[in-house]
């Protein structure tokens, strides 16, 4: 069986191995390929049985090319830059890693709001650069320090990530509250439930923990931002495409918004005219809340399930059934 790994360098930059994958055929691995459609997507196919990628795209072009294509495996849980429909046409499975990182991408959304409340770094380097040394009083800080104690989070989308973050605010003692078109038992567990304008009225903090769909896209839009508190922060780790940029970097700039934290943006990498890198207060990482060894791990472990569970005849974490 001929394996090929288009673009393997973000899932494994060296501290994981591929000698699972390597147990269940002839495996060749690229760092990286190409983001955007190109010739050469099909040329290091070629006649690989097994095309694993992360986020090169697999397009209808490029089936028809590979002919031998039989399973699309991606390293990933989205999965919009294989043309899935098509694979299904052509009888091509395609897998996903559907859970992987939950608790890390909970982890770092708690972790983007405390930068804001605390500012750890900036007052870091404050201290390096003999701001505390040469200041009169015994402490020294540039920033307003905010207490989360009491506040209201308001989570979009109380799907699994959804929840394991409102674990962690509950522990903060803040009052949480959730949005999602599907109510679940366990989330009313950690959340009560409310309207999206409810949510936006109420919230201190925002939450965005919700997939890409039509009815998701731009939801933070200068309608909805107007419907929310003055001095609300927004966190963002899920899909940059749920925010209208140009309306938050507005609303940051105006001190609508107090401040955001993003690890997501509409197009990525980040393009240098996009509105939010020169909006007040709004830190931004470049799509990391997943990538803790330990979940890049699980990433791998996960595929090569999908993989072994293929060549047995028992496909599972099918996307395009």
């Amino acid at each position: 069986m001929k394996i090929v790994v288009l673009d393997g360098y973000t899932e494994n930059p060296g501290d994981l191995s591929w000698d699972a994958l390597k147990e269940l055929g002839e495996v060749e691995v690229y760092d990286r390929t190409s983001y955007e459609e190109s010739p050469l997507i099909a040329e290091r196919i070629g006649d690989a049985e097994i095309v694993v990628i992360n986020k090169t795209p697999v397009s209808r072009e490029t089936m028809d090319k590979c002919e031998n294509i039989k399973l699309i495996a991606v390293l990933a849980t989205g999965y919009n830059v294989v043309d899935y429909a098509y694979a299904k046409e052509k009888g091509i499975p395609v897998v996903n890693v559907p859970t992987y990182g939950t608790q890390i991408v909970g982890q770092y959304a708690l972790g983007l709001l405390l930068e804001i409340c605390s500012h750890y770094g900036h007052h870091d380097e404050c201290v390096k650069e003999g701001k505390w040394e040469n200041n009169p009083d015994w402490c020294f800080w540039d920033y307003p320090m905010i207490e989360l104690y009491g506040k209201t989070a308001g989570i979009i989308g109380l799907g699994r990530i959804g929840q394991a973050t409102a674990k962690l605010l509950n522990a903060l003692d803040m009052e949480v509250i959730a949005y999602d078109a599907h109510e679940s038992e366990a989330g009313k567990k950690l959340a009560e439930y409310v309207s999206l304008d409810e949510l936006f009225a109420r919230s201190d903090v925002i939450f965005l923990h919700c997939p890409l769909f039509p009815a998701t896209e731009g939801i933070i839009n200068k309608e909805n931002i107007a419907k929310m508190k003055d001095g609300v922060i927004l966190i963002n780790n899920s899909r940059g495409q749920l925010v209208v940029e140009q309306d938050l970097a507005d609303a940051l700039n105006s001190g609508k918004v107090y401040a955001a934290g993003l690890d997501v943006v509409s197009t990525e990498p980040i393009k240098g005219d996009n509105p939010l890198l020169t909006a007040k207060n709004c830190i931004i990482t470049p799509h990391i809340s997943w990538a803790a060894q330990a979940s890049r791990q699980r990433i791998m472990d996960i595929t090569v399930d999908n993989i072994k569970a293929f060549l047995e005849g028992n496909t599972v974490n099918q996307v395009n059934k």
